[in-house]
């Protein structure tokens, strides 16, 4: 949805309306952060409601408890895809950059220790996740507060974002579309889920020819799990698995 800055943005950037980046991005954050609530119910029930749909009790909780530490991130990827939005309609890139790379660093010392030092395992690296979505949000907004770009278009809360935001989701609800649409053809990664769920049989699939099944309950909580805890859940849930 915060695609469609892309257009609002560059429009009052090439009109010199300065003024009108904030409002347009303080609108995109308000809109934003509505939509993340219904998500972060659904991230918060994961559970459950894979639970509800057959798949194994034990990695049920599993993906559920991993999910539910993303939802912090969920409202943190909001605010950073306005912020961003904002500084690339005025050809702001290096501070992205720079931001973009701390935040890696920081990101990956965090998810070092908080996964194999901590003893918090995949949960460690759901965690990791969220701060370094906060963390990268909060370095983006002292260079929006503090640089003479970010002073020139944001000047503070107004209540004008409650104006006009028939006309950010005229061109928001879209671009999802947009971006879904790209997701499914571009990457098959809806596709493949597609062709993987019309494979089932009894809630089961066959992967080796020894006879050998795996659950869908695999795919499941590998659809939620990051690269960082590929092999802390594999080795936790090997023998429910297969």
């Amino acid at each position: 949805m915060g695609s469609a800055l892309d257009t609002l943005c560059g429009q009052s950037y090439g009109a010199k309306q300065y003024d009108m980046l904030g409002t347009h991005a303080q609108r995109a954050i308000f809109v934003l952060m509505l939509s993340s609530v219904p998500l972060a119910f659904v991230l918060a029930f994961t559970g459950q409601i894979l639970t509800a749909l057959g798949q194994n009790p034990e990695i049920s909780y599993g993906a559920g408890t991993y999910a539910r530490l993303l939802i912090p991130g969920l409202f943190a990827y909001g605010l950073l895809q306005c912020l961003t939005k904002l500084l690339q309609a005025q050809n702001i890139v290096h501070p992205l950059v720079v931001c973009s790379g701390v935040t890696l660093i920081f990101h990956i010392v965090l998810c070092w220790f908080l996964v194999q030092n901590s003893g918090l395992g995949y949960r460690g690296a759901a965690l990791a996740t969220s701060v370094s979505y906060w963390f990268n949000v909060i370095l983006l907004a002292l260079y929006v507060k503090f640089s003479e770009a970010g002073r020139r278009s944001w000047h503070g809360w107004s209540r004008a974002v409650l104006k006009d935001v028939n006309l950010f989701l005229s061109l928001a609800i879209p671009s999802t579309f947009m971006t879904c649409s790209a997701w499914s053809t571009g990457h098959s990664r809806w596709w493949f889920s597609l062709q993987v769920f019309f494979q089932i049989q009894n809630w089961k699939l066959q992967f080796y020819p020894s006879g050998k099944k795996t659950g869908l309950e695999a795919l499941s909580c590998t659809k939620l799990l990051r690269i960082f805890n590929k092999q802390t859940i594999f080795n936790r849930f090997n023998s429910v698995v297969i």
